[in-house]
């Protein structure tokens, strides 16, 4: 009689709070997951990766992260598997994408003292990306929940390309943790894909 191996389930993912030094020595890992989850051609993190540096530099900065622990349950953050990444920071008017999102606000018909208003204070979401192979596990909203928590700012914003019918992962976290619209089909200058502005107040 044969023995049967027992089943192995892997340790699930644990999200954890990631340093300016943390992010650094693991760019190229968040940015494989970046890449993956878009599904972007490979050499776009080459591209990406001084500006992801940049970002570290900005007030506000947080990053949070998904890793796989380790047999022992203990996570090295230096070294361990990483499946998911999110960062963001405080919005503010000399920001390119700040401006963008000014201009498309009002060119859209929004009143300038709302705009204004919206603008004046927020967390801008820049990068919330989990790997293909470990989506569906609830690791988004975890990264959302834990990336917004004890956030100052009176909202968030952030832009996710647009899909038909809304319909994909990204979309359906987004909508169900109360994220509506602020601008549709908008594109940015350099890009010729269309994207959604969603916001929401905060606290999440």
């Amino acid at each position: 009689m044969t023995a049967v191996k027992p089943h192995h389930t892997p340790a699930p993912a644990v999200v954890v709070d990631l340093s300016v030094a943390d992010l650094r020595c693991r760019l190229h890992d968040a940015l494989a997951v970046y890449v993956a989850a878009m599904d972007y051609p490979r050499g776009t993190e080459r591209h990406r990766a001084p500006m992801w540096t940049e970002h570290t530099t900005r007030p506000g900065w947080r990053a949070v992260a998904a890793m796989t622990p380790d047999s022992s349950g203990r996570i090295d953050v230096r070294k361990a598997p990483l499946t998911a990444v999110a960062y963001g920071y405080r919005g503010d008017t000399r920001q390119w994408w700040h401006q963008q999102v000014d201009s498309g606000m009002r060119r859209s018909g929004w009143p300038e003292h709302s705009a204004r208003e919206l603008l004046s204070d927020y967390f801008e979401l820049t990068e919330l990306h989990v790997h293909p192979t470990t989506q569906g596990r609830g690791i988004g909203a975890t990264l959302l929940e834990r990336l917004l928590r004890d956030r100052t700012e009176r909202a968030v914003l952030l832009s996710t390309p647009e899909v038909d019918r809304e319909d994909n992962r990204a979309w359906r976290l987004y909508r169900r943790r109360g994220f509506s619209d602020v601008i549709r089909n908008f594109v940015f200058a350099g890009d010729n894909r269309p994207f959604a502005i969603l916001g929401r107040r905060l606290p999440l």
